[in-house]
C-alpha cells in the first residue's frame, strides 16, 4: 500500500471501514472452575482480514445535489470492502482538480483514484501521471478526454470508465424539445435554453447535440441563461428572460434549472401551464413533475448507479487485479432513457434534484 504521514488540508474525509476479524475461542471446560489441559492451545489464530486500502475521489462539485447519491454509493461499496474514501472537492474548477490530483500523487498515501472531471481534456496528463505513479484509476460520470461523443476510454490504463455521453443527452434533449413543441402545434416554438455551466465540457457538448437536432424545425432558441446547477441562480435567470421575452413557449434546462424556472414563473404571477418544460437529470423531483404533467419529459441520468459501478470496478481492480474497461450505466434503462408521463413509473429518481 502507498502510505505517508502527509496531511491534506481542505479535503473532506469519509471513512469506510469494515468490521475487525472475529476472534474464535478454543474449547473450554464445561465447569466454571475447570482449567484447560496442560500444553493445550485453546485459542485459534485470528481469521485473516484484507488490508485496508485508500482511495481518493476527485469530485465534480460536492455541493451539487447530483453528486450526493454517487458519493453515497461509492462509500457504501467501499465500506463493504475495507476501503477508506477521501473526497476532494473540485468545486466546478478543472484547474483545481489538476492540483488536487497532483497532491494525491505526491502524498504517496493512496492506492486508487476515482476521477469525475469538470473538463475532461484538462485532466488527461495528470491522470496519466497518476497511472505512471502506480495508482489504480477509475473514471466516473464525465468524459475523461476530448471526445464528448463517445463513452469509450480515452486514457490507456484505466481500470474502468463509467460515464454518460453528453452529446447523446443533448440529442435526446433536442428530440424532446421538438416533440413537446409539436404536441402543442407551435410554429415557431420559442425556447429559453438554460445552460448549467456554459463553458464546461458537458455544457458545450449538450448544447451542440440539442441544436443539431432542432435545426430546420419550428424550435428556435430565442433566449439563453446559466444556472450553475443552482435553483436560485436559475430563478434569477428565468425571471430576466421572461421579462425580456414574454412570448417564451418552452424552457429547456437541467432539473435544478427547472426548479428555479418554476419559482420564477410563479413569482411572475403566471401559470405553469402557460409553458412547456423539458429537463435532464431524472431526479426524484423531475420524475414527480413529469408524472404530474408539469414537465413534458426528462432525459434520465443515474448518479447512484454510476457510483456503485465505479466503486465495484475499483474493488475488483485493487483486490483481484481485474480491469472492467468501459461500462455503460444506462444499458438497461427503459424508453431509451427518456422519462415521459406514460413511462415515469418505470424509472427511479436516483437523486433529489
Amino acid at each position: 500500500m502507498r502510505r505517508s504521514p502527509i496531511a491534506r488540508r481542505g479535503r473532506l474525509s469519509f471513512v469506510a471501514l469494515a468490521a475487525a476479524a472475529a476472534l474464535t475461542l478454543g474449547a473450554c471446560a464445561s465447569d466454571a472452575g475447570e482449567t484447560p489441559a496442560p500444553g493445550g492451545d485453546n485459542t485459534a489464530a485470528p481469521a485473516p482480514t484484507e488490508e485496508t486500502l485508500q482511495v481518493a475521489f476527485i469530485s465534480f462539485a460536492v455541493a451539487n445535489t447530483y453528486d450526493e447519491p454517487m458519493l453515497a454509493e461509492i462509500q457504501r461499496v467501499a465500506a463493504e470492502n475495507n476501503i477508506e474514501i477521501t473526497v476532494f472537492d473540485g468545486n466546478l474548477d478543472p484547474n483545481l482538480q489538476v492540483t488536487l490530483i497532483q497532491d494525491v500523487i505526491a502524498s504517496g498515501q493512496y492506492d486508487g483514484l476515482i476521477t469525475q472531471p469538470v473538463f475532461g481534456p484538462a485532466l488527461v496528463d495528470v491522470v496519466q501521471q497518476a497511472l505512471d505513479a502506480g495508482l489504480t484509476v477509475v473514471n466516473v460520470d464525465q468524459i475523461l478526454g476530448d471526445d464528448f461523443t463517445t463513452g469509450a476510454t480515452q486514457v490507456d490504463g484505466l481500470a474502468a470508465n463509467v460515464v454518460f455521453v453528453p452529446s447523446e443527452i443533448g440529442t435526446k434533449f433536442g428530440e424532446q424539445a421538438v416533440a413537446a413543441c409539436a404536441s402543442a402545434n407551435l410554429d415557431p416554438c420559442n425556447v429559453a435554453f438554460l445552460h448549467d455551466v456554459k463553458a464546461s465540457a458537458i455544457g458545450v457538448a449538450l448544447y451542440d447535440g440539442f441544436t443539431s437536432v432542432i435545426e430546420g424545425t419550428p424550435v428556435q432558441i430565442v433566449a439563453e441563461g446559466e444556472t450553475f446547477y443552482n435553483p436560485a441562480a436559475a430563478q434569477g435567470a428565468v425571471a430576466d428572460i421572461l421579462s425580456a421575452n414574454p412570448d417564451i413557449d418552452l424552457i429547456a434546462t437541467s432539473d435544478q434549472g427547472l426548479q428555479g424556472a418554476v419559482l420564477a414563473i410563479e413569482a411572475a404571477g403566471r401559470s405553469l401551464s402557460d409553458f412547456l418544460m423539458i429537463g435532464y437529470g431524472g431526479s426524484a423531483w423531475g420524475k414527480e413533475r413529469v408524472s404530474e404533467g408539469v414537465v413534458f419529459s426528462n432525459v434520465v441520468q443515474a448518479p447512484a448507479t454510476e457510483g456503485r459501478l465505479a466503486m465495484e470496478a475499483m474493488v475488483d481492480a485493487l483486490r483481484n487485479g481485474v480491469n472492467r474497461g468501459d461500462i455503460d450505466p444506462f444499458a438497461d434503462f427503459p424508453n431509451n432513457g427518456v422519462m415521459t408521463r406514460d413511462t415515469a413509473d418505470q424509472f427511479t429518481g436516483e437523486w433529489a434534484g
